[in-house]
């Protein structure tokens, strides 16, 4: 049982979607840094591109950007069958991409109740739908392959923010975690979930009034409201990604694990 056996993620091969920023990127790179091939996936093409190039000068090996539409069924179908032309299987799927929507709930639309749900939860279950043989091809009792779904605190507790789709949305995630796990643990594929608190993204920074500028947030004052005194790093959540990908995690199904610091019990 040594370290490097327990948490190995060397020579996998995986897909991250949302992964040209903020969560989706920091778990890419965890992956790329410890030996997997990613593929990364965003809806802007110029960004998902860069972000690639990005991570391959920082971390070398084989970053793949497949720009993609999560929101339905078609742009589902299209990535995974953009993955299938491109390998025989898939070892993991962290579905990452996710969208928000804010307003006062006299003025919340519908579009921005749909937008929400079709991306953060039909998007979800229909890659993984599609994605099933692959995942399926190569998935062993001792080496399964493993889904991460990226879910929210905001899906467990009261939103802070009048953002009224989003925490029903990533509830939904969570349950649909725990469903599939069941569903999909006899087949060899693991499916769990983590449920992130304050990390430095462009999606908190338009909550907390910066409008998406992530650089000129003031992380460390938004860390201060934490127990731990702190926003998260990218070590914080690519150790749990790489931790559920990995031998150390193969018995670990349905779970809905929080990496935020605190915020939930405080």
């Amino acid at each position: 049982m040594k370290l490097n056996d327990l948490f190995s993620v060397d020579g996998k091969i995986a897909l991250v979607t949302g992964g040209s920023r903020g969560i989706g990127e920091m778990i890419a790179a965890g992956y790329l840094a410890n030996g997997a091939k990613v593929y990364i996936s965003s809806r802007k093409a110029e960004a998902c591109d860069a972000t690639a190039e990005r991570l391959m000068a920082e971390y070398g090996g084989e970053c793949i950007s497949l720009p993609a539409d999560l929101s339905g069924v078609e742009g589902a179908t299209a990535l995974a069958e953009q993955i299938g032309e491109r390998e025989d299987h898939l070892d993991i799927l962290v579905n990452n991409a996710g969208v928000s929507w804010g307003a006062p709930i006299a003025e919340f639309p519908e579009k921005g109740w749909d937008k929400v749900m079709d991306t953060n939860v039909k998007g979800v279950f229909f890659l993984i739908q599609q994605l099933l043989p692959l995942l399926e091809a190569h998935a062993t009792k001792d080496d399964p392959a493993r889904v991460i779904n990226i879910g929210s605190i905001d899906g467990i507790k009261t939103p802070t923010f009048e953002t009224f789709s989003y925490g029903p949305s990533k509830a939904a995630v969570h349950a649909l975690t725990r469903q599939l796990g069941g569903q999909l643990a006899p087949r060899n594929i693991l499916v769990n979930a983590i449920a992130p608190g304050p990390f430095p993204t462009w999606m908190l920074s338009t909550g907390v009034g910066t409008g998406g500028d992530v650089e000129g947030t003031d992380w460390d004052a938004v860390g201060r409201t934490n127990p731990r005194g702190r926003v998260g790093t990218p070590e914080d959540i690519a150790g749990l990604a790489i931790f559920l990908s990995s031998r150390a995690g193969a018995f670990t199904v349905g779970e809905v694990i929080t990496c935020d610091g605190g915020s939930l019990v405080q």
